[in-house]
């Protein structure tokens, strides 16, 4: 068997220095390596030992912080967010009645209002889903300021909920005749909905509508030829050609 080539490498066990002289004893790699560890075993204990109460103290500190955060998860949130959801069904019944006025404060059957749910649950999702529904609520009654306030307070996430958040700014805006918040708000609105024809058609509509209306002609031809082409499922679309043709002719 043909050897390997070990040419400019050191023999296992061989001095690392090359001689010896007289009595001293060799210094071996295998040695380097050993005392090293040793070193460092020594350092780690010596470490801990200094610092043995501030080690023990942080363990015990984490630990606690895990096993609040369990009991809090189990014994408080669980619970909180069980009976808030309980709570809200009676003024979410009043909501779909278009109710909105008794659904806000007082939707009967020992069911508690949406204010009443984001003052108790509001670190709840059914607290800040009340928040949308206060927005609602507030906007159909004509009440524009609040409705804008409890939108900027909705915590919108997943795909369709961010479009309709924007939505209602969009709508309180306008509404407050605050007209670049509002075109601001929809195009948000549109930008959130993503490739969701309805939704983003929807909003679309209301700023292509919105631009006629100040009379920016060129913006609001642009919003309904994108309605058209990008979101030409959606219902609004169906009306996109009529207003094409008279913006065109205003031009």
């Amino acid at each position: 068997m043909a050897k390997k080539n070990n040419i400019g490498r050191r023999p296992t066990g061989t001095p690392s220095t090359g001689r010896t002289r007289g009595t001293a004893s060799p210094t071996i790699e295998g040695d380097d390596t050993l005392v090293d560890i040793v070193e460092v075993r020594d350092q780690g204990l010596d470490f801990f030992e200094r610092n043995r109460n501030t080690i023990i103290y942080g363990a015990l500190l984490i630990g606690a912080l895990i096993a609040a955060y369990f009991i809090y998860q189990t014994f408080v949130k669980q619970p909180a967010e069980r009976n808030a959801a309980a709570a809200m069904e009676q003024a979410q019944v009043q909501f779909e009645r278009d109710s909105f006025s008794l659904a806000l404060a007082n939707p009967g059957q020992g069911g508690l209002g949406f204010l009443d749910i984001i003052d108790d649950y509001g670190s709840t999702e059914a607290g800040n889903l009340a928040n949308y529904y206060a927005a609602v609520s507030y906007l159909n009654l004509g009440q524009y300021e609040a409705a804008l306030d409890f939108a900027k307070a909705f915590s919108a996430e997943g795909q369709l909920l961010p479009a309709m958040k924007y939505g209602i700014i969009g709508d309180a805006e306008s509404e407050l005749g605050n007209t670049d918040a509002a075109i601001s708000a929809y195009e948000s609105a549109i930008s959130a909905a993503g490739e969701n024809f309805v939704t983003g058609g929807y909003y679309l509509n209301k700023l292509g509508l919105l631009l006629r209306s100040q009379g920016r002609t060129d913006e609001a031809l642009a919003a309904f030829r994108r309605l058209k082409t990008d979101f030409g499922q959606s219902p609004e679309a169906a009306s996109a050609d009529k207003y094409i043709t008279m913006l065109e002719m205003a031009q």
